[in-house]
């Protein structure tokens, strides 16, 4: 997390919608064997815990049962040129935010894995084919089930939840405004609307 707290997010249950909203995951954990990172879907619940499921044969997949995990979610960023400033003695930055969020894994039963495979296409066929989602009642008798052998879930509830968001919320109303002008040309209508909803909270 950036180390100036102006740019702190503090409010947890907007976390937690922005990791669901996102719903996709770095996912770090250590152990004697080594350093380990995975990039996966995530699931949040309606309790606030972190579901979300890996390969058997990736490397991880062995170290994550009553591991302690770094899982980092990241949103809208973008470069920030400093000619785009009214001040002078400016530099470059970039703006961005992300959630970062610490716990335990537990390993799911094949029932709560289940839920979490159908939880996780439902929610995202219903935005990209609301009209037909797919479900696994299309595949063929027993594939699903073949299928499911390959991937193991876990679950993580969160013992801290971090977060930044950093879209010049510091600077003075005219670098501000500079800001979104120079982020508009250049197209960034998604940093445009991450300042406006920041403005005002200093």
């Amino acid at each position: 997390m950036h180390p100036n707290r102006i740019f702190d997010w503090q409010d947890k249950s907007e976390m937690l919608r922005f990791a669901a909203d996102r719903s996709f995951a770095h996912i770090f954990t250590a152990s004697d064997e080594g350093m380990f990172v995975v990039h996966a879907p995530i699931l949040v619940t309606g309790e606030g815990r972190i579901w979300f499921h890996v390969s058997r044969r990736n490397r991880i997949a062995d170290q994550l049962d009553a591991g302690r995990l770094l899982i980092s979610i990241s949103g809208r960023d973008g470069f920030q040129s400093a000619n785009w400033y009214v001040s002078e003695n400016q530099v470059p930055t970039w703006h961005y935010e992300t959630v970062e969020i610490d716990g335990v894994a537990k390993r799911l039963p094949d029932d709560q894995l289940i839920e979490l495979l159908d939880e996780l296409s439902d929610r995202h066929e219903r935005r990209v084919s609301p009209d037909r989602p797919w479900t696994r009642d299309k595949m063929a008798p027993g594939k699903f089930e073949a299928m499911l052998k390959a991937i193991v879930g876990f679950e993580v509830e969160p013992s801290e939840i971090r977060g930044t968001r950093k879209f010049n919320q510091h600077k003075a109303a005219d670098d501000l405004a500079a800001t979104v002008e120079g982020q508009r040309a250049a197209g960034r209508e998604d940093i445009v609307a991450a300042i406006g909803e920041l403005s005002g909270h200093e």
